[in-house]
């Protein structure tokens, strides 16, 4: 059996008339889209235009649930409360979930971006908080997040589907987290590094890591960034560096057992 893994990126991160990245090149290659939800980036009529696009070159959708932090993208922790995660991440999914079905598609899953995913990952309140919401929601969503993180505990806790998540364009620590972006070198800008690391995360298991060691790292969905520089070029030659290893490049929920 051909091993398989959906590749995913993170979408419809702009505002007004202002779209960030190649989003339509880049979903020519993925077979997963997280769209932002207006929170930390996006809008409705992005959010409209992003999941039309998907659905016609038949791309799963997934919802990018975020902090309220338009100033800065997402990506500084805010210190909110579990209630207070749980409420604006129903909002979010919730919304996204109306404009998928409106254009006659549904949501697959819901990955947190940024600090929120970082603060689920290592905080059970947090996660358990994002779970719960989009297990209220009732559509079997996949959530997806870091192998052995608090994302996967709760779901396995709760009974819902999980997916464990590698990037392809993030250096990664010893210990097997990301790489601050603070720090020069985490994030990977070479196409061939990130297609070179995805084809060894599926078919060995590993990544090297920022100081060169080798650490191991399961993968179901292997993620690129939408505004990492370069990223439809990226994220064309990881695709065809995986097809050309012999892997299986299909959406969430094709291969994940129990999940239609």
């Amino acid at each position: 059996m051909a091993v398989s893994v959906d590749l995913n990126s993170d979408l419809g991160e702009g505002f007004g008339a202002w779209r960030m990245g190649d989003d339509a090149l880049i979903m020519d290659h993925v077979t997963s889209v997280n769209i932002a939800c207006g929170f930390h980036a996006g809008d409705p009529e992005i959010m409209i235009a992003t999941v039309e696009e998907a659905l016609q070159k038949g791309i799963a959708l997934g919802a990018h649930p975020g902090y309220p932090d338009l100033a800065g993208f997402g990506r500084r922790e805010m210190g909110c409360t579990p209630e207070e995660i749980y409420s604006f991440c129903l909002y979010q999914v919730g919304a996204l979930s109306a404009v998928a079905g409106s254009r006659g598609g549904r949501l697959r899953h819901v990955k947190a971006h940024g600090a929120l995913y970082n603060r689920g990952a290592g905080d059970e309140a947090a996660a358990r908080a994002i779970v719960r919401a989009a297990g209220d929601l009732g559509q079997e969503l996949i959530i997806v997040g870091p192998q052995g993180s608090c994302f996967e505990k709760v779901c396995l806790e709760e009974g819902l589907p999980f997916a464990a998540e590698a990037f392809a364009d993030r250096a990664y620590t010893p210990e097997g987290t990301l790489v601050p972006r603070s720090v020069p070198g985490s994030v990977i800008e070479d196409p061939r590094e990130a297609a070179s690391r995805a084809v060894r995360l599926v078919l060995e298991g590993k990544v090297t890591a920022l100081g060169g060691e080798d650490i191991p790292l399961r993968t179901d969905t292997i993620c690129l960034h939408g505004d990492t520089p370069g990223s439809a070029a990226m994220a064309a030659l990881v695709r065809s560096s995986l097809e050309e290893a012999g892997v299986r490049v299909i959406p969430l929920g094709a291969f994940l057992k129990g999940v239609s």
